[in-house]
């Protein structure tokens, strides 16, 4: 290959690798940090935590496990939930 035949193939992956930087820093490493965040909220959690679920419902922390978390629901129902399934932590308004 000589030069030029160099020259060329640069210049047409050039768009493609644009392309990709714009793509890695638009979706790929924003949902990264935001994966991370999530993870590093869930593993924080302790007891009495306000949190909310995926499927909309407010409990409170009783005991977090390695992949599951026991949460009440009202004064009789306690259940476990998967630790995928945590939306958000309640912060207090206080």
């Amino acid at each position: 290959m000589d030069a030029a035949a160099q020259g060329n193939i640069l210049t047409s992956l050039l768009p493609l690798i644009v392309l990709f930087a714009i793509f890695y820093f638009l979706v790929i490493r924003p949902q990264q940090k935001q994966a991370k965040q999530h993870k590093e909220m869930v593993a924080s959690l302790k007891k009495g935590d306000k949190i909310v679920t995926t499927g909309g419902l407010i409990a409170e922390v009783i005991k977090p496990e390695e992949k599951f978390i026991k949460i009440k629901l009202n004064d009789e129902t306690i259940v476990k939930l998967a630790s995928d399934y945590v939306a958000r932590k309640i912060e207090d308004e206080a």
